[in-house]
């Protein structure tokens, strides 16, 4: 049976009105899916919350910690460069602005030269930093690894030598050392006991 093009007019507004909801329909789903997809990827916050601001402002905002790589150290290379190999930052003295350790040895071409261990804090002008404390000479011939700060406290393991003849690769001397500032100075822990004093 033959329809008037008048007639038809109708079926062809339905279709394209059909067409419309299903590509409405289309969108929706996928905007949907992406919503549930980014939901599934936010996760619950983790770890310790901030310390929440000094409203009376005393302590102003909080201060960076002093950059190792702006210092020079009194470490003697006779002409090599130094190389910092290990930091750790936190509030040394208890004065609410963080210190910096640093690990610093002389870059030989080869071997394992002896590390120093430094201590550099910055000026309340926002001076260049500066070493404060030397928590460990080169001259007494060892390696520090595993350099941290936590509570204060600057922890570091020693490798050393009990004889000039124990091969530098093979270090047979270990200690865990560890220094807290106290009584306007650094004092220094040993794990056989020891303790000294810079």
């Amino acid at each position: 049976m033959l329809h008037s093009p008048a007639e038809l007019t109708p079926t062809l507004e339905t279709l394209a009105h059909n067409r419309t909801r299903t590509v409405h329909w289309l969108a929706t789903a996928t905007a949907m899916a992406a919503v549930i997809a980014a939901a599934g990827l936010v996760q619950p916050a983790t770890g310790t919350p901030a310390t929440p601001a000094d409203p009376s402002g005393t302590n102003g905002p909080q201060a960076a910690a002093p950059d190792a790589a702006a210092v020079t150290y009194p470490l003697d290379c006779k002409g090599a460069p130094q190389t910092v190999t290990a930091t750790a930052q936190g509030d040394l003295d208890g004065d609410g602005r963080p210190e910096t350790v640093a690990a610093v040895r002389c870059a030989a071409g080869s071997g394992t030269p002896p590390h120093a261990i430094y201590v550099l804090t910055q000026d309340r002008t926002e001076g260049s930093p500066r070493v404060v404390a030397t928590l460990l000479d080169a001259t007494r011939r060892q390696t520090a690894t595993d350099l941290t700060v936590r509570d204060g406290t600057v922890t570091a393991r020693l490798l050393g030598y009990s004889s000039p003849e124990v091969p530098r690769y093979d270090p047979d001397v270990k200690q865990l050392a560890k220094w807290r500032w106290s009584g306007g100075k650094f004092r220094q822990e040993l794990t056989d006991s020891a303790a000294a004093s810079v």
